[in-house]
C-alpha cells in the first residue's frame, strides 16, 4: 500500500463510471430481455474445449492483509481492550496518552490516584509502562473501589448475551494481605454480566485471569478493574477476549471477519504490508530509547504477548503486535492458503523514500529473514524452529515464498539491496521463491526501471501495485497479453479501482478476465486492502467493513468471492465479439486550475487546427468568460493577469469554452507565485468529473503527468519528472489531434501520448474445472444494455447436460454494500437447453458464471 500518491489525488474518489438501473434479471435462452431493460446488444462466445490454455494454480488469487483502517486491533484481531497496556503515545498519534481509552472510576466514597508510570517496578523492558493505583484507604467497607473503566474501541466493548469472556490482568500489590480486585463489565448503569472478584498477592508481577458471562447484548459496553483498601497496587495487560474466537484459540481472531475471509478460499496470505514493512526506522527494539516508528520487524511479533513491544502505525495509530507472524502463520494454515510474509529491505517507500546505507543494519536484517525461515520451516532441534514449537506449533508452517520490500520509489538502491537478501536467501533456503516489486504504480520511470533491473537479474517473480479508475480496468484487459512469457512472473499484489460501488467491482471483474487468460504470466493476484472499520477508515475502497458488531462483504468482496471459488485447473481458449462502438475526437473545453499552490495565468487562447481563433484572454478586462466548476480556490483578476491566490486550496478548476470544441491547441502563460506544487492545465473538459489535465509539479512537485479523469476518477496516460520553479513564467501548449495529444514547455516538446483505448464492457473467460468435468463460462457485463449472446461450444464438445448451473451477481451500478443492505449478492439459478450452440443473454451492469457439464 502506498501512502503519498494514495493521499492526494487519487483519494478524491469518483462517482461511478457506468451509470443506469436495471433489475435483477435471469433470462432463458431466446428470452427477450425484460422492458426495463434500456437496450440490448448482440454478442458471440465461441468456445474451443481442444484449445487448452495455461494451467492455473491452485494459489492465483488470494489476500492481502495489512493493519491499515484498525485492521489489526480493534479489528481481526479479537482483543476488546483498547490500550491495554498503557504504551499509547502522542508519537502514534496526537490525540494519545498513556491513558487513551481509559477513564478513573471509584465508588463508596473512595480516594486515591491513578497514573501510568515508566520506571523500575515495569513488567518487562518491551512493556515498559503500567497504571499505578495508590489507594487511600478511605470509602466504605467492600464498596470503596477506585480504578479504572475501559471504553473498548469506538462505540464500546460489545458483548452477546450467554457468551463467555476471558478476562485477565497482570498485577502487583505491597498490601501483605493481597488487594481485592474487582472487573466488571457494564453499559450505564445496566451491569451486563457478574463481577468477577480476583485477589493479587505479592509484589511480584503476576498473571490473574477469569471468566465473565454476559447477561445482556450491548455494542457500547465498558470494563471496569478497580481495587479496594489502601496502599499500592500496579496493573498493566489488562485483557477481555471473546471466548469463541476463530478456532475457539486463545490471543485469537474475530470469528466473523476471520470466516469472511476464509469463506473466499484464498490461495495465499500475504502480510504484513504495505507501508508497514518499510517505513519508519530500520533499527531494532533497544529500550529504553527505542525508535517508537520501526519498521515491521517479525522479531518483534512473536513469543508471549506481554513481552511483543508495540509500535506507531504508520496510518496514524498504535499497534500491538499482539496478532503477530506467528498468528499470522497459523491463520494461513487453517484457511489453507500460502503464507507469503514481506520483510523490509531497508529503503522506505510509502512517500518516505530514503535508503539506509548501513551494512551491519543490512546484515542484521537479511540474517532475521533467515531466521524467519527457519522460524517457519525448520526442526524443534533449531532455535527458531524451537521457538516456534514453544508457541504451540512443533510442525513446520512450509514456507515457500517471500517478499523483499514495498513499493520503493528508489529502484536502484532497492534492487542493490535486494540483490543481497536474494543472494542470501538462494544460498541457504534454495527452494523458497524470492519475490521483488516494481513500486507504487502501473507504468511510470520508476516501474520501467524496476522493471528493467527484475528481468536483467532474471528474477523469479515482481508484485505489482496499481489502484486505478474503473475506466482503466475496462480499457486495460490486454494487459499483460503481450508480457514476456520467458521472463519474471507477476505478482498482483495490491489492486483495486477506487470505490465501492458495483459499478467499481464490475470493472475490477472485467479485468479478472484478463488475469485468468493470462494465469501463465499473473501467477498471485490480490485485491486490497482486505479489512476496514467503518468508524475509522484511512482508505477507501476496502473488501470487508465491519464496525464493533457486525461485519460486511463490499460488492468487489462478492465479485472476488466468485472468482476465487470458481477458478478452475486450466483456461479453455475462447473469444467474444466486441461492443460496437466509435471513438471519436478528444473534445471538450479548456480550463486552468492548482493544487496547494497559487499562480497567475495569461494570454490564453485557442486556435483551431485550421488557425483560426476560438477564445482568446489577455485578462485586460473581468474573468467572466470563466466558470468555476470547482468552487475552491480564490480567483481574480490582477495586474493583467488571471491569479489563484489561495496558496492552501486544492483543485480549483476554472473553466472556458465549449465542450464540443475539438482538434484545438491551447496556449497559455503560467506562472507559479507560491505554494507545495505548480499548476493544472485541463483540456477536454466534458464536466467536472470528465476531463483531462497537465499536472506540472504535482505530488509535492516531485512528478508532472497527464491524468484522465472519468467519472472523477484518474489515471495517468503519461509522466515525466518535470518540476516546477516558483516566479518563473511558463509557455505552456497543448495540441489536441483527433485522440492524440502533444505537449509542449517552453517551446519544446514534453511528450505526446495517444488516447485510443476502448473501455469494453462486454467481458469473458472461460475455465475447465477438471474435477467436476465442467466448463466455467464467466461473463462480465458492465453496460446498461443487455447482452444477447450466442454462446458456440464447439460442435465436438460432448454435453454432460443440458441444464447448467449459473451464479449471478447483478444490480444498479450505484450499489453499495452496508451492514444493513447487502443488494449485490450470489443469486442461483438454472439454465435450461444448453447445447452445443445456444443463447443467453446476460443482464445489465451483472457478473455471470456459467457451469456447463460436459462429457
Amino acid at each position: 500500500m502506498h501512502g503519498q500518491k494514495k493521499s492526494r489525488h487519487r483519494l478524491a474518489v469518483a462517482s461511478a463510471v457506468l451509470a443506469g438501473l436495471t433489475a435483477a434479471l435471469v433470462v432463458a435462452p431466446g428470452e427477450a430481455p425484460a422492458a426495463a431493460e434500456a437496450a440490448v446488444t448482440d454478442y458471440s462466445i465461441s468456445v474451443d474445449p481442444a484449445g487448452a490454455g495455461p494451467a492455473i494454480d491452485d494459489s492465483m488469487y488470494g489476500v492481502f492483509y495489512e493493519d491499515i483502517n484498525h485492521a489489526a486491533d480493534g479489528g481481526l484481531y479479537a482483543e476488546l481492550v483498547q490500550n491495554r497496556s498503557f504504551e499509547y503515545d502522542p508519537a502514534d498519534n496526537r490525540s494519545y496518552t498513556p491513558l487513551t481509552a481509559w477513564k478513573e472510576t471509584a465508588s463508596g466514597g473512595a480516594t486515591g490516584t491513578a497514573r501510568v508510570v515508566d520506571d523500575s517496578g515495569r513488567l518487562n523492558e518491551r512493556n515498559r509502562r503500567y497504571l499505578r493505583l495508590d489507594l487511600d484507604g478511605n470509602g466504605d467497607g467492600d464498596s470503596g473501589r477506585l480504578g479504572v473503566a475501559n471504553s473498548g474501541y469506538n462505540a464500546g466493548i460489545a458483548v452477546r448475551a450467554g457468551e463467555k469472556y476471558d478476562f485477565s490482568v497482570w498485577a502487583r500489590t505491597d498490601r501483605t494481605r493481597g488487594t481485592p480486585l474487582s472487573v466488571e463489565l457494564r453499559d450505564g448503569e445496566t451491569q451486563l454480566a457478574r463481577p468477577l472478584r480476583v485477589t493479587a498477592r505479592g509484589d511480584r508481577w503476576t498473571k490473574y485471569s477469569g471468566t465473565l458471562t454476559a447477561r445482556a447484548t450491548s455494542g457500547a459496553g465498558r470494563l471496569a478493574v478497580t481495587a479496594g483498601g489502601s496502599g499500592t497496587v500496579r496493573l498493566d495487560m489488562v485483557s477481555l477476549f471473546p471466548r469463541d474466537t476463530y478456532k475457539g484459540r486463545p490471543n485469537g481472531l474475530r470469528k466473523d471477519l476471520a470466516e469472511k475471509i476464509a469463506a473466499l478460499k484464498p490461495g495465499f496470505l500475504r502480510f504484513p504490508g504495505g507501508c508497514l514493512v518499510n517505513t519508519g526506522s530500520h533499527e531494532a527494539y533497544e529500550a529504553p530509547d527505542f525508535e517508537r516508528k520501526r519498521s515491521y520487524q517479525w522479531k518483534d511479533t512473536v513469543g508471549p504477548v506481554e513481552q511483543r513491544p508495540v509500535n506507531a502505525n504508520f496510518w496514524g495509530y498504535n499497534q500491538t503486535y499482539g496478532l503477530g507472524y506467528y498468528e499470522y502463520f497459523q491463520y494461513a494454515e487453517d484457511i489453507g492458503a500460502m503464507a507469503l510474509p514481506v520483510v523490509p529491505a531497508l529503503v522506505t517507500g510509502c512517500g518516505q523514500n530514503k535508503a539506509t546505507d548501513d551494512p551491519d543494519l543490512l546484515r542484521r536484517h537479511i540474517q532475521d529473514t533467515l531466521d524467519l525461515i527457519e522460524f517457519a520451516n525448520g526442526p524443534v532441534s533449531s532455535p527458531w524452529g524451537k521457538k516456534r514449537a514453544r508457541m504451540g506449533h512443533p510442525k513446520p508452517f512450509g514456507l515457500t515464498h517471500l517478499e523483499v520490500g514495498n513499493e520503493e520509489n528508489l529502484p536502484d538502491q532497492f534492487f542493490a539491496r535486494f540483490t543481497e537478501f536474494r543472494k542470501a536467501i538462494e544460498a541457504k533456503y534454495p527452494a523458497i521463491t524470492v519475490i521483488s516489486n516494481s513500486g507504487p504504480d502501473d507504468s511510470g520511470a520508476t516501474f520501467d526501471r524496476a522493471w528493467q533491473l527484475n528481468r536483467e537479474a532474471k528474477v523469479a517473480m515482481v508484485d505489482e501495485h496499481y489502484y486505478n479508475s474503473p475506466q482503466w480496468f475496462l480499457e486495460n484487459n490486454e494487459r499483460y497479453d503481450a508480457y514476456d512469457r520467458q521472463g519474471p512472473k507477476v505478482f498482483l499484489g495490491e489492486y483495486a479501482s477506487l470505490d465501492n460501488r458495483f459499478s467499481n467491482a464490475l470493472a475490477e471483474a472485467a479485468y479478472m478476465t484478463g488475469l485468468e487468460r493470462n494465469a501463465d504470466v499473473v501467477k498471485l493476484a490480490s485485491y486490497a486492502p482486505l479489512l476496514a472499520d467503518t468508524n475509522d477508515a484511512q482508505w477507501r475502497p476496502n473488501m470487508i467493513w465491519f464496525d464493533n458488531t457486525a461485519s460486511w462483504g463490499s460488492a468487489s468482496y462478492e465479485t472476488q468471492k466468485l472468482f476465487m471459488n470458481n477458478v478452475g485447473d486450466e483456461v479453455v481458449r475462447s473469444q467474444a465479439s466486441g461492443t460496437p462502438a466509435t471513438s471519436g475526437p478528444i473534445t471538450g473545453a479548456v480550463g486552468l486550475s492548482t493544487w496547494a499552490t497559487a499562480a497567475a495565468y495569461d494570454d490564453v487562447s485557442v486556435t483551431s487546427a485550421d488557425g483560426a481563433s476560438r477564445f482568446a484572454d489577455d485578462f485586460s478586462g473581468d474573468d467572466s468568460r470563466w466558470t468555476r466548476a470547482a468552487g475552491t480556490g480564490s480567483w481574480s483578476v490582477k495586474d493583467g493577469a488571471y491569479h489563484q491566490s489561495d496558496a492552501a486550496a486544492e483543485n480549483t478548476l476554472v473553466t472556458a469554452g465549449d465542450p464540443a470544441w475539438h482538434d484545438y491547441d491551447l496556449k497559455l502563460k503560467a506562472t507559479k507565485q507560491s505554494g507545495k506544487e505548480g499548476f493544472l492545465i485541463a483540456f477536454g473538459v466534458k464536466d467536472t468529473g470528465n476531463y483531462y489535465w497537465w499536472n506540472l509539479g504535482g505530488w509535492g512537485n516531485t512528478r508532472s503527468v497527464v491524468e484522465k479523469a472519468v467519472g472523477g476518477a484518474k489515471q495517468t496516460l503519461i509522466e515525466r519528472g518535470t518540476t516546477i520553479e516558483s516566479g518563473r513564467t511558463y509557455d505552456v501548449k497543448v495540441q489536441v489531434r483527433g485522440r492524440q495529444v502533444t505537449l509542449f514547455l517552453d517551446g519544446k516538446e514534453w511528450g505526446s501520448f495517444t488516447d485510443d483505448k476502448t473501455a469494453e464492457p462486454f467481458r469473458q473467460v472461460v475455465t475447465r474445472d477438471k474435477a467436476t468435468g465442467e466448463l466455467i463460462v464467466k461473463v462480465v457485463n458492465a453496460q446498461d444494455a443487455s447482452a444477447l449472446t450466442k454462446i458456440d461450444l464447439g460442435r465436438d464438445t460432448a454435453i454432460g447436460s443440458s441444464t447448467a448451473r449459473l451464479t449471478t451477481l447483478q444490480g444498479a451500478p450505484d450499489a453499495v454494500n452496508t451492514a444493513t443492505d447487502q443488494p449485490i449478492r450470489p443469486r442461483s439459478s438454472t439454465l435450461e437447453g444448453v447445447d452445443n450452440t445456444f443463447t443467453y443473454t446476460f443482464p445489465a451492469h451483472s457478473v455471470t458464471f456459467m457451469r456447463i457439464k460436459t462429457g
